[in-house]
């Protein structure tokens, strides 16, 4: 996936081009630092009315607990539960908690 900058990332995403949309929030999840912004955003699209838009959000998620080894967990899991009741998503959604539950470091 390629890297797409933060300014365009952000245009794509507020578009409402389902494809595009999962291209972007996918590639912020991978390459962008800021996991915060990311989270917001796939946050925010776990909420839409296409489902490709909402799967796409859930592995965002997920990717961001992998790769920067942190997440807010008391804003995405709740989230992330409410949503495993969606059998579409559901199986994403086993995958975004568990690599929250394997990646995310914990304080000692």
């Amino acid at each position: 996936m390629d890297r797409i900058a933060r300014g365009e990332a952000t245009a794509v995403l507020d578009s409402g081009d389902g494809t595009a949309v999962c291209e972007a929030i996918l590639s912020a999840a991978l390459h962008d630092p800021d996991a915060a912004w990311v989270t917001d955003r796939a946050l925010r699209l776990v909420n839409s009315p296409d489902f490709g838009v909402r799967a796409a959000a859930v592995t965002a998620l997920g990717h961001l607990a992998r790769i920067h080894r942190a997440i807010n967990e008391e804003r995405v899991v709740p989230v992330l539960r409410r949503l495993s009741n969606e059998p579409e998503i559901a199986g994403r959604v086993e995958d975004a908690l568990d690599d929250i539950a394997v990646f995310v470091r914990r304080p000692a």
